[in-house]
């Protein structure tokens, strides 16, 4: 899941190298274009060390209750992660296939495949962009992971999705958070048993394998006129159990509104609001960092798990190529009904659960020359568990961009 910097990294397609470019005479004919960035980012942790690659701060490093106290101070990193690349082709009858990938495989370092579709009169197949998912009302910051609360899922999956105008629909794989990863285990407590095993993450209190069943439903308008722009979205998912023993499901939704105004030429408001009910994985950075579980399972059956997040930003251009961006974003994800369910078992099972992110940036960007990029940036997150636990990160990133 990534939610970089809009203005530098939409600029590398801006900038893009026409491999075959169509000529004037012929302007319906094929044409192919190579895009991309190299990309530096270097952090300086200031009171722990949050970092992962591509230097992005993470929620889940935070120490918090008694460990805060035994944080080591200063932490520097660097890394090239983020670079990445992208081919582009379209045919004479409209066909466009889009092929890209980045470095932030495998940890990093490693080649992932970003995007993998086709696009034709309005029908795309492939891996890309959640339809679940706007950038409209997204502040343009420095971490390749943005804040917490974005509009929708902010990453990119495998789906079936019609357009037509202003609305897109879309049939999805299924994103938990086990993310299909169903061998992703935690240490738990098991109800019945009383001992500590292996909990499937995506599922907060059973062994029971995540299952599922259908593709999620999405569905999204987004318009713009004059100088607001706005979106807004719904997905529907089954979130199942099955196990041989325990059978069940539910229905969980999640839905978002984003919007960005532009009060003046040089300045912009902007900002999300997202709800959802045993969905959040699409819950921007709910959970340890991404996707806070669905639902839990008490005698044998599942209770969903509602969550709510939002952010708020400004941008204000400065002209020559410099403009200041602040922002700020928050989720909250609700155990309480878990925490009455589980009785005293509560924090054992879920007293170290993520239950409120929040973080805020700042930044001042410049761009000297056409399709190089230079920025500066504070961070600070904080995060609170269920059992009350909280700590918080100070963090400084840099990042220099050079788009082709």
């Amino acid at each position: 899941a990534t939610t970089s910097a809009l203005a530098l990294t939409l600029a590398s397609q801006a900038g893009a190298v026409e491999l075959f470019p169509k000529s004037p005479g012929d302007p319906a004919g094929y044409s192919a274009s190579i895009y991309g960035y190299a990309r530096f980012g270097a952090s300086y942790d200031i009171d722990e060390n949050i970092a992962i690659s591509t230097r992005a701060g993470s929620f889940g490093r935070i120490n918090t209750g008694a460990a805060e106290d035994d944080e080591v101070t200063g932490h520097f990193g660097a890394d090239a992660f983020q670079t990445r690349i992208g081919v582009m082709t379209m045919s004479p009858e409209g066909l466009k296939v889009v092929v890209e990938g980045d470095f932030r495989g495998g940890g990093g370092g490693s080649l992932r495949l970003r995007h993998g579709y086709g696009e034709y009169k309005g029908v795309l197949l492939g891996q890309t962009w959640s339809n679940f998912n706007s950038f409209v009302g997204n502040t343009s910051v420095l971490d390749f992971d943005g804040l917490a609360g974005n509009a929708g899922l902010q990453g990119r999956t495998p789906q079936a999705r019609y357009t037509s105008g202003p609305l897109s629909v879309s049939l999805e794989e299924p994103v938990s958070s086990a993310n299909a990863q169903t061998n992703v285990t935690e240490q738990q407590v098991n109800l019945v048993t009383g001992e500590i095993e292996d909990v499937v993450v995506g599922v907060a209190g059973t062994s029971a394998t995540l299952k599922r069943s259908l593709p999620t439903a999405t569905a999204r308008f987004e318009e713009s006129a004059g100088g607001l722009s706005y979106s807004a979205a719904l997905a529907v998912q089954q979130v199942e159990v099955d196990n041989g023993s325990v059978d069940d499901s539910v229905v969980g939704f999640a839905t978002f509104v984003a919007a960005k105004m532009a009060l003046t030429d040089m300045v912009t408001i902007q900002g999300a609001l997202t709800y959802s009910d045993g969905g959040n994985a699409y819950l921007y950075r709910s959970g340890e960092n991404f996707a806070a579980e669905d639902a839990y399972l008490v005698n044998g059956e599942l209770e969903t798990i509602a969550g709510y997040g939002g952010t708020i930003g400004a941008g204000i251009n400065l002209g020559g190529g410099r403009s200041i961006n602040a922002g700020y974003g928050l989720v909250t994800v609700d155990w309480d009904d878990a925490e009455d369910d589980y009785g005293t078992n509560a924090g054992a099972i879920i007293g170290g659960k993520s239950e409120t992110n929040q973080n805020a940036m700042v930044n001042y960007q410049w761009s000297p020359v056409k399709n190089m990029n230079l920025g500066v940036e504070y961070g600070y997150f904080k995060r609170e568990n269920q059992n009350g636990d909280d700590g918080d990160a100070m963090r400084i990133l840099f990042a220099g961009q050079y788009n082709f």
